[in-house]
């Protein structure tokens, strides 16, 4: 059996202006963590918020085993998204930019445009029990709206309209990206080429934006054209969010409201193979728009969801 999975381990950086204000909470926070990633004994995880390499180094330092790292360019606030891994990690790289088509995509007010993702995806390979897979780690733009001058309030109904549709615009063309690289990495030949994204989509499983990276409809898990093979299954991709069983089918917790917004994808080579879905990591605290109340609270806001596959 082979487990994989993903976890925004929030804003993990080292004490000091953007992490824990002592070392204290960081230790607090490290250990919370770390005994949580050695119970569930992932083969392979995607991890997002990652501010300092050096915590990630920390982290990895208080897991059972040994494991390699590997990390994306960090965004404007200097998190960024990685892979951690038991197996070997190679043919490392970065998915990054937008397709062509959809270039540029504006922002802000001001007329700001992006041609990239704010925080570039990581695709890694991994071999485990004789099968090479096709790891990806994301995190796509959040839903919390940031307005001109760093204000997490908007000036009137207007402002929060219109950065609601960049914030969205942004998220649909971060999806678009991810998908371009599923493409190359499927190659046509889902039932062959095993490929697992893993990360924090930043919306629900029926969202436009989740829905833009699993290709054609139709097949999903629980409907009836799910044991139906056909043309499409070249290029699917499978949400695993219906093998969770539904008291357990939700990665954060906002304003008192259960969502599932973490989420694994994977291609036909793979989605006959999970034998157990999950989500973990003990008691989820209710969050609010406030991106710094937990600044110095262990643990993540958001619990981990894992997959382990018969390979």
């Amino acid at each position: 059996m082979t487990t994989l999975g993903t976890w925004n381990l929030e804003n993990l950086f080292r004490p000091g202006k953007d992490g824990p204000s002592s070392k204290k909470d960081y230790d607090n926070k490290l250990t919370t963590l770390a005994a949580t990633i050695n119970e569930l004994a992932p083969d392979a995880l995607c991890v997002q918020e990652i501010g300092d390499p050096d915590a990630l180094d920390d982290l990895v330092a208080m897991l059972n085993g040994t494991w390699r790292t590997a990390l994306a360019d960090p965004d404007g606030r200097g998190i960024r998204v990685g892979i951690i891994s038991k197996p070997a990690l190679t043919k490392v790289e970065q998915i990054r930019d937008l397709p062509e088509q959809l270039r540029p995509i504006q922002v802000e007010d001001d007329g700001t445009t992006i041609d990239a993702m704010g925080r570039p995806a990581l695709r890694a390979r991994i071999r485990s029990k004789g099968t090479s897979v096709d790891v990806v780690s994301t995190h796509l733009k959040s839903k919390l709206l940031t307005f001109p001058g760093g204000r997490f309030s908007p000036k009137n109904e207007g402002e929060r309209a219109r950065y609601g549709v960049y914030a969205l615009t942004r998220r649909a063309g971060e999806a678009a990206a991810i998908r371009a690289g599923i493409d190359v990495l499927l190659d046509g030949d889902g039932a062959t080429n095993a490929v697992f994204i893993g990360g924090d989509l930043n919306d629900e499983v029926q969202a436009a934006t989740t829905q833009i990276l699993l290709g054609p409809g139709g097949s999903e898990i629980g409907t009836a054209g799910y044991d139906k093979p056909d043309k499409g299954d070249a290029v699917r991709m499978w949400n695993l969010a219906p093998l969770i069983p539904q008291d357990e089918r939700y990665s954060r917790i906002y304003q008192g409201r259960r969502e599932l917004i973490d989420h694994l994808l994977v291609s036909r080579a793979l989605v006959a193979k999970a034998k157990n879905v999950t989500t973990g990591g003990g008691k989820t605290p209710s969050i609010t728009d406030n991106p710094n109340a937990r600044k110095n609270d262990p643990g993540s806001d958001h619990r981990p969801v894992v997959a382990t596959f018969d390979l």
